[in-house]
């Protein structure tokens, strides 16, 4: 485990990028309102958002005004910055230690602001709380990230499906593919370049790696190590497997035979207008795109199922859960509580979660017909078959993560253009990430 001084160094030089972009804030403190209370009496709390959008705001507001609304006693500020750049912006105000009492926090930022002492504990309110135990599992794991430890409750999963148009399936006699292999047989028989028809939605721009590594995943399958899914069992790194050669073959196969040419540069907007826009057959992303498709397709022509499961006999995936911590230097700890409390206890929390289109951080979500059936039905039959679909994670709290992702990109886009074989390039990867794990042991 990394040490809480390298923490700081890290994040002392994440401060002086930004100082050279866009300068570091100074602690607002004596600002207007600031963390104090205003001349009413009533206290004011300033909670910031890092996955905003106008949609996500308005909704965020809304529940805001409920919980003011019961504690007319406090008033909270939302701040939501611009997506693009957003977790940068909470870091360097966290740093800087400006008036910020709530804070959403996602799994690649939260053991980092735990080891810097920027996010509070949460432990003596959720021991008090009468719906901690309501969260379901995975839930839980995403509160307990760092050591065991609750930093922050989840106020909703990113968990993909495959989406497929059901009109082409009926239309060609195809059942929905449970496996890799049955989902490339279909694909290829969707396959249709003269009619601008082709069978997937291939994400070969940036993260395309993301989806290399469920199929390696999804090859490898037991063997993964689910608490660092780029190591197997062995200790060895998920790229030097024999199974991960031929996952990633397949990978390419995928590419070159039943995707869109240009869908080597595609990221998320462009895979997903390739699904909506009648391209391409097949899409695997979260379920925010339910909204876009039931904007775009007409009812009936598409649905959603579980991932295809590999050869291995499992599906392993990455499920994230952002969710609401409170700052360590808060002036009002048990005003930022409440705050927490109110939006993530089911009632709450369920509506938020069913009008933002990601998946339920509570149990009792599940009873709704809503999950139960329709476009959402998936992720419930997933989430209650863990051995068939376990969740993994990735080493995102190793110092080499970053540089990696960076580097990931242009190797892919190498490998798909035939510029650098699948050896070579697993290759590159095994002896990265077999360093990276030998520094991490320091």
């Amino acid at each position: 485990m990394r040490s809480r001084k390298k923490y700081f160094a890290l994040f002392f030089s994440i401060c002086l990028l930004l100082a050279i972009v866009v300068g570091c804030s100074k602690a607002s403190s004596t600002e207007s309102n600031g963390n104090g209370k205003d001349s009413d009496g009533k206290v004011t709390l300033k909670m910031i958002e890092s996955l905003s959008s106008p949609a996500r705001t308005a909704l965020l507001n809304e529940l805001i005004d409920k919980f003011e609304a019961a504690n007319p006693n406090i008033k909270v500020e939302l701040i939501s910055p611009p997506f693009n750049g957003a977790d940068q912006k909470i870091t360097q105000m966290l740093m800087a230690k400006e008036a910020l009492d709530v804070v959403e926090v996602r799994e690649f930022n939260a053991k980092q602001f735990a080891m810097n002492g920027f996010i509070e504990d949460l432990k003596p309110y959720t021991e008090k709380w009468k719906n901690y135990d309501s969260l379901n599992d995975i839930a839980k794991k995403r509160a307990n990230w760092v050591n065991n430890t609750p930093y922050y409750i989840p106020n909703g999963l990113y968990q993909r499906v495959l989406f497929y148009r059901t009109d082409w399936f009926k239309e060609a006699g195809l059942e929905v593919p449970k496996t890799w292999e049955e989902f490339y047989e279909a694909a290829k028989k969707l396959t249709d370049p003269a009619k601008n028809r082709y069978g997937y939605s291939f994400r070969g721009g940036p993260t395309g790696w993301d989806y290399a590594l469920i199929t390696m995943w999804a090859y490898n399958g037991k063997e993964v190590n689910p608490d660092n899914a780029f190591y197997l069992g062995n200790s060895k790194t998920l790229f030097s497997s024999p199974e991960s050669l031929e996952a990633l073959n397949f990978y390419k196969k995928v590419y070159k035979e039943v995707s869109p040419p240009d869908s080597i540069s595609w990221g998320y907007p462009e895979m997903v207008q390739g699904f909506v826009s009648g391209s391409t057959a097949m899409l695997i992303q979260d379920a925010e795109v339910i909204d876009a498709a039931k904007e775009k397709l007409k009812d009936g022509t598409w649905a959603t199922a579980p991932l295809p499961i590999g050869p291995s006999g499992e599906a392993p995936q990455v499920i994230s859960g952002p969710g609401w911590g409170m700052t360590a230097y808060s002036k009002h700890k048990e005003e930022a509580w409440k705050l927490i409390e109110f939006l993530s206890d089911p009632e709450q929390s369920n509506d938020y979660t069913k009008r933002s289109s990601v998946i339920p951080v509570h149990k009792s979500a599940y009873d709704d017909e809503f999950y139960k059936t329709g476009y959402f039905k998936p992720y419930g039959d997933m989430n209650a078959q863990p051995d068939i679909f376990p969740d993994v994670t990735r080493p995102i709290d190793f110092k080499g993560w970053g540089a990696w992702q960076s580097a990931a990109d242009q190797d892919l886009q190498a490998f798909l253009s035939g510029n650098t074989s699948a050896k070579d390039l697993l290759k590159k990867w095994d002896e990265y990430w077999t360093k990276e794990k030998a520094e991490n042991k320091k």
